[in-house]
């Protein structure tokens, strides 16, 4: 490790890979301690900021830090570390400059003159990596929204001349000499803005009305919340393989890759197990700290899917020693979502990487979860077929405390309701009597409702 600057600094070299963009890292920890608790936090968000260069196909090859009362508003870094920032750009032929928070539109400006090379701040970097990896038409649609409201305060730095249009007749005649093109290029991303919402608009209620349609089957829904790179997908195509029939399990199956968001599309699979009981099984977009808040808006209608759920799993990478501001970015982003009243699990999956040094949260420990009631903390590994099972129990265990006990005494000549109640309920009781069928089931509040509903409807 070369140490380049003074005692106040955390400097860090890697190998540079030339098939590769070489970039530059760059953070501010503020003494104050506003943006984080400790010199182990910020050293970690250094660490995920070089994740996310990896995950955008990038070569990470220095990173520099500097601390300080508080940023600098013109820079970002103090004058004398941007100038060694220059001399490590020009010396280590760097293509592009990242940094470790959202830059102001003065700081990106001023940083850009003073390197002569692309300046990227956190968030243009997820937004880069969300633009890689949309494939639907709602995440290019999401991801595009997101884009646009980042540029628009940002379209000055983007210039570096600002020539005015000739001057015109008629109604801009009161222009005086005409309009500047950053005036018109902010004009066109507001009515792009615009339509953007507009067709999200329309794909929120297609999505609405799939949601509809789901819930009249009468199934309790489940959403994996979680970190980006926790395990969600691995865990719905495990759930997949170990209760789906195999010969389909893998048309069913979707993309996990050890990677920052692999994935971003919601992915929802009927998952049934043994008994004949069944839910809905959603896989989330993943957070991360300081996810952008425009991202976070333009994605609401694909993460209202965990606002919408009868249970969240909320699922941490247990092998990871910062996995505590994890779990508390994840319900951060859920309060906002207002899924806070929602019962809730917690689980530490990756149990097979875990450090035997660190003492990890085992099965039956309880704690207040967000919803304020008693949350059951699971220690799995995705890997493995009983952490599967054991999953599933606990799911099936917390669904069930919210469902309702009911007997139904059904004709025989209404058979539709002993199906629908075998197919939607756990059947506790069922007996063949002379006046009809005899069940004793625990479902959900719809699916009593819609049993209720259908032999009324027949004895009419």
């Amino acid at each position: 490790m070369r140490t380049l600057f003074g005692e106040d600094d955390i400097l860090s070299t890697r190998l540079k890979n030339d098939e590769k963009e070489p970039v530059l890292l760059v953070g501010v920890w503020t003494q104050a301690g506003k943006d984080y608790e400790s010199e182990d936090a910020f050293s970690h968000s250094l660490d995920e900021l070089e994740e996310l260069a990896k995950a955008c196909g990038m070569d990470p090859v220095m990173t520099v830090s500097q601390r300080l009362p508080r940023a600098d508003q013109a820079l970002y870094v103090r004058q004398g570390k941007a100038e060694e920032i220059l001399y490590i750009v020009k010396d280590q032929s760097i293509s592009r400059v990242l940094f470790n928070d959202t830059l102001s539109p003065s700081q990106l400006r001023n940083l850009q003159k003073l390197l002569g090379v692309p300046v990227t701040d956190r968030t243009r970097l997820i937004l880069e990596i969300f633009e890689r990896r949309a494939r639907t038409r709602e995440a290019k649609l999401q991801v595009a929204l997101a884009k646009l409201q980042y540029l628009r305060p940002r379209l000055i730095g983007l210039w570096e001349t600002q020539n005015r249009q000739g001057g015109a007749s008629g109604s801009l005649s009161s222009k005086g000499e005409g309009e500047k093109q950053l005036e018109l290029d902010r004009r066109t991303i507001g009515r792009r803005i615009a339509e953007l919402r507009r067709e999200l608009a329309l794909v929120s209620r297609e999505r609405e009305t799939q949601r509809k349609k789901r819930n009249r089957s009468q199934l309790p829904s489940v959403a994996l919340v979680g970190y980006t790179n926790a395990g969600k997908s691995t865990i719905l195509n495990a759930m997949i393989e170990h209760w789906g029939d195999l010969s389909s399990a893998e048309n069913k199956k979707v993309l996990e890759e050890d990677m920052l968001f692999a994935t971003l599309d919601t992915s929802i699979r009927q998952i049934r197990v043994e008994n004949g009981r069944a839910f809905l099984l959603s896989d989330t977009v993943g957070f991360i700290q300081d996810l952008p808040a425009s991202l976070v808006e333009a994605f609401h209608s694909t993460l209202e899917e965990a606002a919408q759920a009868d249970l969240i799993v909320q699922v941490v990478d247990g092998s990871d020693p910062h996995c505590d501001s994890h779990i508390r970015t994840t319900q951060e982003t859920l309060v906002s979502l207002g899924a806070a009243h929602i019962p809730h699990i917690t689980v530490y999956n990756k149990s097979d990487l875990r450090d035997p040094q660190i003492e990890y949260p085992r099965r039956g420990m309880r704690e207040s979860d967000i919803s304020g009631e008693t949350n059951e903390n699971l220690y799995i590994s995705a890997k493995e077929p009983d952490s599967i099972e054991l999953l599933t129990r606990v799911i099936l265990e917390k669904l069930e405390r919210a469902n309702l006990y009911r007997e139904f005494l059904i004709p025989y000549a209404k058979g539709n309701v002993q199906a629908f109640l075998s197919q939607n309920a756990h059947v506790e009781t069922c007996e063949y009597r002379e006046d009809g069928i005899f069940m004793q089931v625990s479902c959900s509040p719809a699916a009593a409702g819609k049993a209720e509903q259908m032999l009324a409807a027949d004895s009419q």
